[in-house]
């Protein structure tokens, strides 16, 4: 994958609009190669004769720390009648609620996303750069807000605005539309499984601002696991990598 060489502005630019685009926690690398990471993670809640907010409700109080494993599609717009790029990414996510989170990009190249809690980092070894920015002021109506930083259903309403939809493909769908007109995200779908009493977060769909569709599909789920702490969010740049604050 190409990248064009970095200046202080653009490169930045560049960095944080891929970070935006991965977190919309859909993607977040450029306009025309966007990347997401998010976690599908196993939540202990009652799962019959569930509405959908009941179920993401649930699940967001039970499930306080997990990891998984994820696979994404991003689809780009068609243009002049041509069809949109395809392109596929997968990594593993981690997070401890509310406000730590862990995005590790393994194919098709390495990229980390990491918010400890007061800065929101993104390394790029490809480029031997790494961003660094307020974690309040660039999360928002982001994915991280749906599934890792907001600690129940009510904070996420402050952001979004939640509806149930009809089941599908056997799963229960909740839609989310951000309050914010200036939002980086169109809409996002949260697809929730059902297992006996376990229930399991199965999909993302995340359509951006720029007509970009992001399917992320989780699997290899570990709920609330003893390894995961705060020292599991701590970032150090590298030595001899750029590091830029805006």
């Amino acid at each position: 994958m190409s990248k064009p060489h970095p200046t202080l502005v653009h490169s930045f630019k560049r960095g944080f609009t891929r970070l935006l685009k991965k977190i919309q926690l859909s993607c977040l690398p450029t306009p025309s190669c966007s990347r997401l990471v998010l976690a599908g993670l196993v939540l202990f809640a009652p799962a019959s004769h569930a509405d959908s907010l009941d179920t993401l409700s649930q699940f967001m109080k039970s499930t306080q720390s997990g990891r998984a494993h994820f696979t994404q599609i991003v689809t780009s717009p068609n243009k002049e009648g041509k069809k949109g790029r395809v392109k596929n990414s997968e990594g593993t996510f981690t997070f401890l609620r509310p406000q730590r989170f862990r995005f590790e990009y393994e194919k098709p190249f390495p990229q980390t996303i990491v918010a400890d809690g007061q800065t929101l980092w993104l390394y790029d070894p490809d480029i031997a750069q790494v961003t660094a920015r307020s974690q309040e002021k660039a999360l928002g109506s982001t994915p991280a807000s749906l599934i890792a930083s907001a600690p129940d259903l009510h904070a996420l309403e402050k952001d979004f605005i939640l509806s149930s939809e009809p089941s599908t493909d056997q799963l229960q769908w909740v839609q989310a539309a951000p309050r914010a007109q200036d939002s980086q995200l169109q809409l996002v779908r949260i697809g929730l499984s059902t297992n006996a009493q376990q229930v399991q977060l199965s999909k993302l769909e995340i359509l951006d601002a720029f007509g970009q569709k992001s399917v992320i599909s989780f699997d290899r789920f570990e709920i609330n696991p003893g390894s995961i702490g705060a020292a599991s969010f701590k970032f150090t740049p590298p030595l001899g990598v750029e590091t830029l604050r805006p």
